[in-house]
């Protein structure tokens, strides 16, 4: 069996709540740098960084990282995964990585670990990460992305609601909170069915939710889930994020 794949990392410049996120400091680097570092660690046979402005290439520059310029027009990160697959002619096959470049944090055994479920089982096209929820707020927040799983491993739903809900949902406890699941957001993916994935239009559900995953589970794809084998860091999406990770780094 072939063990290889890529981890393609995209990075926008442009940020809503963060403008220039990736080039934020945190303890005197740039945020892009421990994700691209991150990488770097894991078993990939290569690491690039997919953008479509010429400050990250400039940026990533500085410390070493391969690049692919892609367009602009882009509605999602994986839509840039996919443009980054084709300037790369990656065979139909190839298991691509789609580390978010703003993921600070997150350990090399775990991107191992998500190549590792879809090399394992050829009969899927997609795999990710999980962890339990062990603080009740973040059960009930629907920025945290929840998801169920059959008996192998497999995702049934995800959702920004409670799932699986309970009766007793007002009264969740710490000695209930293993009964849920917290999706964390990277990805493996056959670079040729990232190809068909972004091709489909978006499905009702993935709308409603605002999960583009959904898409996948509509159309019948299988997405294999396990628990994360180590840490997984944090997603930098607001200024309590942000400071969030320059404490986790002493900055």
């Amino acid at each position: 069996m072939n063990d290889s794949f890529v981890v393609i990392i995209p990075a926008r410049y442009a940020s809503t709540r963060l403008p220039g996120k990736p080039l934020l400091d945190i303890a005197g680097r740039p945020l892009l740098q421990y994700v691209y570092d991150a990488a770097t660690e894991s078993e990939a046979d290569a690491v690039y960084i997919a953008t479509d402005d010429e400050r990250i290439v400039e940026l990533a520059g500085t410390f070493g990282a391969r690049t692919l310029m892609t367009g602009r027009h882009h509605h999602s990160g994986t839509d840039r995964l996919a443009e980054a697959a084709r300037l790369l002619r990656l065979d139909e096959a190839t298991i691509i990585v789609n580390l978010q470049g703003d993921e600070v944090g997150m350990s090399a055994r775990v991107i191992d670990q998500t190549a590792r479920l879809l090399r394992a089982d050829t009969s899927a096209n997609m795999a990710t990460v999980c962890e339990v929820l062990d603080d009740v707020a973040q059960i009930r927040d629907p920025h945290v992305v929840k998801v169920v799983m059959d008996r192998h491993g497999r995702a049934l739903y995800f959702s920004r609601s409670v799932i699986p809900w309970t009766a007793t949902v007002d009264d969740i406890s710490a000695s209930t909170v293993d009964r849920w699941y917290k999706h964390i957001g990277l990805y493996a993916y056959r670079a040729g069915f990232l190809q068909r994935f972004t091709a489909l239009g978006a499905c009702a559900l993935e709308q409603q939710e605002s999960l583009e995953q959904l898409r996948a589970l509509y159309h019948g794809e299988t997405i294999l889930v396990e628990p994360a084998c180590d840490k997984t860091g944090i997603g930098v999406d607001t200024p309590e994020d942000l400071e969030r990770a320059r404490k986790m780094f002493g900055g």
